[in-house]
């Protein structure tokens, strides 16, 4: 359209678009009206843009079906692991790892070991960045908030349409639907000899709708707004695009404002027909309806046509296996080759080691030197053309964080939720294997610990001779498994603060090796209806107690272990002190329990008294990490019960004194009151003996004196 419009764009009309229904007898109402008051954003120079296009070739070089594209798809390399069932051969089978030991190196690399390495968590990734596998980009907002990519409308904007001609200020507008277009302004020249500026909008998407496959990767949420009673929500899933959804109501995770879903969902949809994806999550609610938290919806189409590539982002290399294998549909190479159609730039010219593209030069070493081998990378051509891609400001494989808005309260964010969306149309045939986001889940561990022995305990009691002792023993548990605690027999009368025990702990947990934490799921009230899932470190408490029959037990000193990096023992009780539990120890002196596997020695139990630390007591045990299949093929009892094996503990050899005194009279007489009193006994029965002959003298003295006088019988 030409059009008499003032210089200055602040005094520019606005632009109206309308929607008008046809309908019987010449009746036209508006549907929904555009207005458009700030042209500014729209001015443009008619000869920046200037392509070499040219004018017979057709508009737009697009993924639908109605391009004169040839896209050339071979089977050199495998786009889906069937075809490796099916015998086609593929480097993937050379470069595969074959042995065990870097099999058990992968077994817990997974998908959230690249997520974890990508966020910064390092300590939940292991060895990931170690190996030189890929991580990805999280974006903190949703992509079509991004400048670096346009917002995604570099092919059109989106403007939403309103129900009649003006808006009361007080009203809410009533949105009706979106107006898809956009709009190039440049002044024509004064003079009609000088020709008219190129015209614009050369590459214009295809006519025709396209059917896609979507897949939607559902990570997590957090900072949801709470729903329940107990400051808490039970969120699950629900995806609708068009007249199809899915609804994850069976799988809600309850008790939580940080769920973690660890979903991919497929479906399917028809461009620009049912282009708005909508995720929603809802709180469960066992006896009402279930209430909305919050829904984003995203616009497949911009994803889609946008010339940024956003239908699938493009990893760092090109994996035909491992936990980065290739998911699009098209190789590099041919992503490359559709791009240089795209932008009207020459084909790239491959080398052996290089690859030229729009002027500029990739050589494969260049990018490639330095880094650990991936034994997963597929050939270097391809590689080479993902590199020269990723150098073209396209779209990289990520992560979006999308707030969550209700429509009841449309302006207050109602949480986050991290995700990603894969977009592949069904012409350019089936994609890559999905990646598996599922959450870790814990594997059932053991921990077995043996107290052998205790040395240096402090006496806390009076034996009833007035001797300082002790009847010692100990108890242990791991935290968060509170209800397992578990205690030895007692060692009633250490004199010495020496304890004998041979006494098997045995205590059952979950662990997520990635993580090195332990997964706890447990109910909250006994009226809970689900149980709530928790993280805590794999920590051991051990404590020595002094035990009163007719009192409460009183408490010694203990020791706190982290597992994944507990004090290395003394190997004798001499050598055990307080400098083994010293944070500021260099690393060498911790061991991983879960990386030894099992160790042996003394430990010291700790008392805090006037805020200074000292040793309670000396502990020496074997501490063993096992895990379900060894805990059954190499079974173990509690205490000293059957099956009393690996290794099989036999009665301690404690002192004769060593029991309770009032259920053992004869031994307390034997032991405790002859052996300390002996001689007081001895002097005392003596002394008896004495005293009785000479109270029998002075009784019979006076008779036998008088007889002796008178004589009676002489």
């Amino acid at each position: 359209m030409e059009v008499r419009l003032p210089k200055e764009a602040l005094y520019c009309p606005p632009v109206i678009i309308k929607v008008i229904d046809n309908r019987q007898f010449g009746r036209k109402p508006v549907v929904g009206q555009c207005t458009i008051r700030s042209l500014e954003a729209f001015y443009c120079d008619p000869y920046g843009q200037e392509t070499d296009t040219p004018e017979e070739q057709p508009d737009g070089v697009s993924l639908t079906p109605r391009d004169d594209v040839l896209i050339d798809i071979d089977d050199k390399e495998p786009l889906i692991p069937v075809q490796l069932a099916e015998g086609v051969t593929s480097s993937a089978l050379i470069n595969m790892p074959a042995s065990r030991a870097d099999l058990h190196e992968e077994e817990f690399i997974d998908w959230w070991s690249k997520f974890y390495a990508s966020t910064g968590e390092r300590e939940k990734c292991g060895g990931y960045l170690e190996k030189g596998f890929d991580t990805l980009k999280v974006y903190e907002t949703e992509l079509e908030n991004m400048e670096e990519f346009e917002k995604l409308s570099d092919f059109c904007q989106t403007f939403k349409l309103y129900r009649g001609r003006t808006q009361d200020a007080n009203e809410d507008p009533s949105v009706v639907g979106e107006f898809k277009g956009s709009f190039k302004m440049y002044p024509l020249p004064d003079d009609p000899r000088v020709p008219v500026p190129p015209r614009q909008f050369h590459q214009l998407p295809a006519k025709g709708s396209q059917e896609c496959l979507i897949r939607v990767y559902i990570i997590r949420a957090f900072d949801l707004q709470p729903k329940d009673s107990n400051g808490k929500c039970d969120p699950y899933v629900k995806i609708s695009v068009g007249k199809k959804s899915i609804n994850d109501q069976d799988n809600y995770i309850p008790c939580t404002l940080e769920p973690v879903f660890g979903k991919m969902f497929e479906l399917t949809c028809t461009l620009p027909l049912e282009k708005d994806l909508k995720v929603t999550l809802y709180d469960y609610d066992l006896l009402s309806k279930d209430e909305k938290i919050g829904e984003t919806i995203i616009d497949l189409e911009n994803r889609f046509l946008s010339k940024f590539g956003a239908r699938c982002g493009l990893p760092q290399t090109y994996c035909i296996s491992g936990p980065n294998q290739w998911r699009d549909q098209l190789r590099p190479s041919q992503l490359l080759h559709l791009f240089s159609l795209q932008r009207n730039c020459k084909a790239p010219i491959y080398k052996p080691d290089r690859v030229i593209f729009r002027e500029q030069e990739y050589v494969l070493s260049e990018f490639e030197d330095g880094k650990p081998l991936n034994p997963h990378l597929g050939a270097p051509e391809e590689r080479l053309a993902l590199h020269a891609l990723r150098k073209q400001g396209l779209v990289p494989e990520h992560v979006e964080t999308r707030p969550l808005y209700s429509p009841l309260q449309p302006e207050i964010e109602q949480g986050k939720l991290q995700m990603w969306v894969d977009l592949f149309p069904k012409s350019l045939g089936p994609p890559g294997p999905p990646f598996n986001i599922m959450p870790r889940r814990a594997k059932r561990f053991f921990l077995r610990c043996i107290i052998w022995n205790t040395k240096d305990v402090i006496l806390d009691d009076l034996s009833i001779t007035g001797e300082k002792m002790s009847d010692i023993y100990v108890k242990g548990w791991m935290i968060g498994h509170e209800e397992n605690k578990q205690k030895t027999d007692v060692h009633y009368r250490s004199m010495g603060g020496e304890g004998n025990f041979n006494w098997r702990f045995v205590f059952p947990f979950d662990y997520l090796p990635a993580e090195q934490v332990c997964h706890i799921a447990k109910k909250e009230h006994f009226w809970s209806l689900d149980k709530t899932d928790n993280k805590v470190p794999p920590h051991l408490i051990l404590q020595i107690w002094d035990n009163d029959k007719f009192s409460f037990d009183d408490y010694l000193g203990s020791v706190q272990m982290d597992l994944n990096r507990m004090p290395a023992p003394a190997k004798t009780a001499e050598k055990c002190s307080l400098s083994l539990l010293d944070e500021t120890l260099s690393s060498d002196r911790f061991v991983s329990l879960f990386e030894q596997k099992a160790v042996k020695g003394w430990w010291p139990c700790v008392v805090e008294a006037e805020e200074k630390k000292t040793i309670a007591g000396k502990l020496e045990m074997t501490l063993e990490i096992v895990t379900e299949q060894e805990q059954e093929e190499r079974p173990a009892g509690m205490g000293r019960d059957e099956p009393n094996m690996n290794p099989k503990l036999e009665d301690p050899k404690r002192p004769e004194t060593s029991f309770l005194w009032f259920t053992s009279p004869y031994k307390t007489l034997k032991y405790i009151l002859w052996r300390r009193f002996k001689w007081v006994f001895l002097i005392a029965v003596v002394v008896f003996i004495l005293l009785l002959f000479i109270g029998i003298f002075i009784y019979a003295f006076p008779n036998y004196a008088a007889m002796k006088l008178v004589k009676p019988f002489s």
